[in-house]
């Protein structure tokens, strides 16, 4: 992203208005990116004792987890692909498309293909031996990884479990790279401006709620790109976030529309979560082709887009400076969010057999498993370059040492 003309740097978060989105860095960006891994981490932390299937479970779980997972899953994911197209109008910026594109394999593919061929093995092992579905060591297990394919009865994860994130994100920077490029020139360029300013009228961002309510009522669950398992949501529902993440980071007017209408965006995600959460409660679960699904469904697509923009409006407002954390951070986050699954399963396998509370050993597996990641990151990954290149990061010019202060990488 852009280097800012005034970057701001008081130590306390100030309550700014924004300059034009296009002659500054946007920090709130790199801001929502970590605290977004930071929720998925937290998310996958709870998933132990939550009475959702999962990996590795607690042999208790805990129904009253599920409304805290369900809220956030609402806005969880989706606000990563809505930074992540935000962020891929940026990267569009300061490379051509064949160099972007490039960009965007190294980073995301080698460590997809990476982690499934190493560590997303360990993840299946785990799983399997909790689930009484395999009996023997991890070396024993090996060959049985690749007869067939995960979650369609077999083992190979293609799909790299929890990466699945690198692999959809790559495949729609590939799906979208020309209508992206013409965007950005000629007649593009212009259609995208009167575009932009249409939406910055006074509540007409709004309207880009529709696609994404469209696709989750027409997404047929029992299909893999309409099962709503990818995040809690499906794949068709990611497309237009993606979009609209480009879209709105685009123009100065619609952006600082965005950030003016915070408060109204909050009290209508919040009004409207809560009427979600009455119905289900009410009807319980949809069945698909039906009006009660399309009901549920299309409002579902509504309150997500609510709260990406009561999301994103705060951001503007309140998180556009940089701090030495943050530059760190950034550089922290992708290498953190392929690694926290697999650190979360093991020190979780051994955690939940333990004779103590829950609560505590939450708090164990959580605390132990950051640190991890935190000390993995620090003395091994961040400092060797062929661990920074299978990490999807940059290689490194000179040796880090934990006293040298990491750039902010351009997004």
């Amino acid at each position: 992203m852009m280097t800012p003309l005034n970057p701001t740097t008081s130590s306390s978060a100030p309550n700014i208005v924004p300059q034009p989105a296009s002659k500054v860095r946007l920090y709130e960006l790199d801001w929502l990116r970590v605290l977004a891994i930071l929720a998925v981490f937290l998310f996958h932390s709870m998933h132990f004792f939550d009475t959702g299937d999962w990996h590795v479970k607690n042999g208790v779980v805990h129904p009253g987890l599920d409304l805290l997972a369900t809220i956030l899953l609402v806005w969880m994911m989706p606000l990563i692909f809505l930074v992540s197209g935000a962020s891929t109008f940026f990267a569009l910026g300061k490379h051509p498309g064949r160099e972007f594109l490039k960009d965007r394999t190294l980073r995301l593919m080698v460590p997809l293909v990476f982690g499934i061929f190493t560590h997303i093995m360990w993840q299946v092992y785990l799983e399997r031996v909790t689930h009484h579905q395999f009996v023997g060591s991890f070396l024993q297990f090996i060959p049985y990884y690749f007869n067939g394919l995960y979650a369609l009865g077999g083992n190979f994860a293609w799909m790299g479990l929890h990466l699945w994130y690198l692999l959809m994100l790559w495949v729609f920077s590939v799906l979208f790279l020309p209508l992206f490029l013409w965007w950005r020139q000629g007649s593009g360029r212009a259609m995208f401006a009167w575009l932009g300013n249409v939406l910055a009228l006074p509540g007409v961002v709004y309207l880009l709620a529709l696609p994404i309510s469209i696709l989750l009522i027409v997404g047929n669950p029992s299909r893999l790109d309409g099962a709503r398992v990818w995040g809690g949501w499906s794949l068709l529902g990611y497309l237009p976030i993606f979009l609209n993440g480009f879209l709105v980071v685009s123009d100065d007017r619609l952006y600082d529309r965005v950030r003016r209408l915070r408060w109204v965006s909050l009290a209508l995600a919040l009004s409207l979560i809560f009427g979600l959460l009455v119905i289900y409660l009410q009807r319980g679960d949809p069945v698909y082709h039906t009006p009660y699904y399309s009901l549920l469904n299309g409002l579902y697509g509504i309150d997500a887009w609510l709260g990406l923009l009561a999301i994103l409006g705060f951001a503007a407002q309140r998180l556009r400076f940089p701090k030495p954390v943050l530059a760190y951070a950034n550089e922290a986050v992708l290498p953190f969010y392929v690694m926290h699954q697999t650190v979360l399963l093991t020190v979780g396998y051994v955690v939940v057999r333990w004779a103590i509370s829950d609560l505590l050993k939450w708090a164990i597996i959580a605390g132990v498993s950051f640190t991890i990641c935190l000390l993995l990151f620090e003395y091994l990954i961040r400092r060797h370059n062929v661990l920074r290149f299978l990490f999807g990061m940059k290689p490194l010019s000179r040796p880090v040492t934990a006293a040298t202060p990491a750039p902010i990488p351009a997004s």
